[in-house]
């Protein structure tokens, strides 16, 4: 009784989260502008935010590639 109730915990746990990453929506943007608080970004799909959308946004990580 006691694995089936694990099992049952992880399975809910596990189809939340895939839920959840569902409703995120991934857009390519590149800046074009930043004044003070402003930034004016030209994203590819554009059509999917609305005025007042919250995003988020994250910088480009450019690491250093080392080799031989």
């Amino acid at each position: 009784m006691n694995k089936k109730m694990v099992a049952f915990a992880m399975a809910l746990v596990f189809a939340l989260s895939t839920a959840g990453l569902g409703f995120a929506a991934k857009l390519k943007c590149t800046v074009d502008a930043v004044d003070g608080t402003k930034v004016t970004m030209t994203c590819e799909d554009a059509a999917k935010l609305a005025p007042g959308d919250k995003v988020k946004v994250s910088p480009s990580k450019k690491g250093a590639v080392e080799g031989c």
